[in-house]
């Protein structure tokens, strides 16, 4: 079976660097078009289901991609897919975060959390359950997985050979693609970071959360 997991596609609070947690941001144009772009790009790839985060960018990026690349299939929710909780950080920008931000960005399991919010290791823990329960099917199928930056990267953080490197070296772009190939209980990252658009039409996330991290 392969399991593609898709991040969301831009916000308005991507761009303008505030964190959202579980705040339910809707797409802008630009979000709408790269879901677009990304959908049209997986054309001939046939999805037997889908499964988004209850959050209305995740299951409006899904929604896209799958009209755009040609599949009609059933779509679920599972909480288990939302992003990293931020508590009392949600709706503020990075620039508050200070050394904080400096942690999270660059080492988050030495990162407690957000006041009020959601440690890395939770979010790892309710990630890769649902992961682990999708692929204990070993059915044969194609999932496409609509989530967020943080969670998935949490969600395969166990299949990293360097489990430490959480962001596997950078924050995701908006509408990449994880792609994993799962057989008789043994999971393999095909792709990492899949992009199907020209990296100019979006920001690059590291570089914002770095440089406002560092204010």
């Amino acid at each position: 079976m392969k399991v593609y997991i898709l991040r969301h596609g831009e916000t308005e609070l991507n761009t303008k660097g505030v964190m959202q947690g579980s705040l339910d941001a809707p797409l802008n144009q630009n979000g709408r078009d790269l879901a677009a772009v990304t959908g049209r790009a997986m054309k001939g790839i046939h999805f037997d289901s889908c499964i988004t985060s209850p959050l209305c960018r995740a299951a409006e990026t899904a929604e896209i991609v799958l009209r755009e690349s040609g599949n009609s299939v059933p779509v679920t929710v599972d909480r288990r897919l939302m992003e990293l909780s931020c508590g009392d950080m949600e709706g503020k920008p990075l620039s508050d975060l200070g050394d904080a931000g400096k942690i999270f960005f660059t080492d988050p399991f030495r990162f407690i959390s957000f006041p009020n919010g959601e440690t890395i290791r939770a979010l790892c823990d309710r990630t890769q359950a649902f992961l682990k329960e999708l692929i204990a099917r070993d059915d044969g199928k194609t999932y496409l997985v609509s989530t967020h930056g943080c969670a998935m990267r949490a969600m395969v953080n166990y299949l990293n050979p360097n489990p430490q490197d959480f962001w596997f070296g950078h924050v995701p772009y908006n509408c990449s693609m994880t792609i994993l190939n799962a057989e008789r209980g043994s999971v393999q990252i095909l792709e990492l970071n899949k992009v199907f658009y020209d990296l100019s039409l979006t920001e690059d996330p590291m570089k914002r959360y770095v440089h406002s991290s560092e204010n």
